[in-house]
């Protein structure tokens, strides 16, 4: 198929609207069949319960074009079964998770002239995502829902390359012991966008967010879980229960131990501590690893020997491993990548 006339290689990374979409219909207690859809416009009731009461959850992931020119997606698997987690979470009906992988593969077949070409450093980004549709007024949970998935062909996260970041320390809690912080709802990063904008007009680039209970240990960024390496070798994320699961993060620490022979520990971590560790970095779909080079505690200024200007040596080996899974060019474990075309 002829790809779309698109200067790849300029890319930024936001949204283009391709040409088709998944679309599916829970009513009267079961799920429609489920169609493509060239329209990309959603009308609803003006008391529609995700209007009323944020009963909504997405995934994020990715489709790429690998070195000898497949098409393919990154372990949708486990996008289909953290959305089952949210929807159990948030009181809807459970997208049957193998109903989502044959979704998520009819959606870029669809849109095939929209993947980004091999070596372009764009990608097609996959947005799956469930709301409550049907009006609702009393705070309950909705009976009628829809599934969608969009897509939309997005350029590398880092424009000019790679640069580590200045995170603060937040005043504000991203989530609370026992609510919603691992699971991938979206009212979880409405209430982050006050933190976020505000942390940037203080000149950073993120947050860190410590747990709600005792403020001292640390939890994940408005977006991606954290990820550090000890001064020996070793790479350590931190465990909690108010942290969304990364499956960026999950195979990260898959390729540190079987990949790169590499020590790994998931356990909690002290703010305090964090000046001890070498190197640190963000997981996430969107850029992979984005390296962190100094973070602000309340004027307590945290930097990491790896600098200012570029990825630290492990950190760097993490990246390239999983990009070059990714994309082909490294043999991946069994059932990581899910073959289109």
């Amino acid at each position: 198929m002829e790809k779309k006339n698109i200067d790849w290689g300029n890319l930024g990374f936001g949204y283009v609207q391709t040409d088709y979409r998944y679309v599916s219909n829970f009513k009267n207690g079961a799920w429609d069949d489920g169609e493509i859809t060239t329209d990309a416009n959603i009308v609803l009731n003006e008391c529609a319960g995700v209007l009323q009461y944020a009963q909504t959850a997405f995934e994020g992931m990715k489709a790429y074009t690998t070195e000898d020119g497949h098409i393919v997606v990154f372990r949708p698997d486990l996008n289909a079964s953290r959305m089952a987690d949210s929807a159990r979470r948030l009181e809807m009906p459970v997208f049957p998770e193998e109903k989502f992988i044959e979704a998520v593969t009819e959606v870029v077949k669809a849109n095939e002239a929209w993947v980004p070409p091999y070596g372009s450093g764009a990608t097609l980004y996959l947005r799956p995502y469930m709301f409550g549709s049907n009006p609702v007024i009393g705070v309950k949970p909705a009976d009628e829902y829809q599934f969608r998935i969009l897509c939309t062909p997005v350029g590398p996260y880092f424009k000019g390359g790679v640069k580590p970041l200045t995170l603060k320390v937040s005043d504000f809690d991203r989530a609370a012991p026992c609510g919603t912080g691992n699971i991938k709802a979206g009212l979880n990063y409405a209430m982050s966008l006050h933190a976020i904008v505000t942390a940037h007009h203080e000149g950073y680039d993120e947050n860190m967010y410590l747990d709600s209970k005792t403020r001292t240990k640390v939890e994940e960024t408005g977006g991606a879980n954290f990820l550090f390496v000890t001064k020996d070798g070793k790479v350590v994320t931190p465990k909690s229960d108010t942290i969304l699961p990364s499956i960026t993060r999950r195979s990260l620490l898959v390729v540190a131990k079987e990949y790169l022979g590499l020590e790994v520990e998931e356990r909690e971590v002290y703010i305090d501590e964090v000046k001890d560790f070498a190197e640190c970095g963000l997981c996430g779909t969107a850029a992979v690893i984005s390296p962190v080079g100094k973070i602000v505690n309340h004027g307590e200024e945290i930097c990491f020997p790896s600098g200012m200007t570029e990825m630290g040596p492990v950190t760097k080996k993490l990246y390239d491993t999983l990009t070059g899974i990714q994309m082909g060019r490294i043999e991946a474990p069994e059932g990581w990548i899910h073959v289109i075309k």
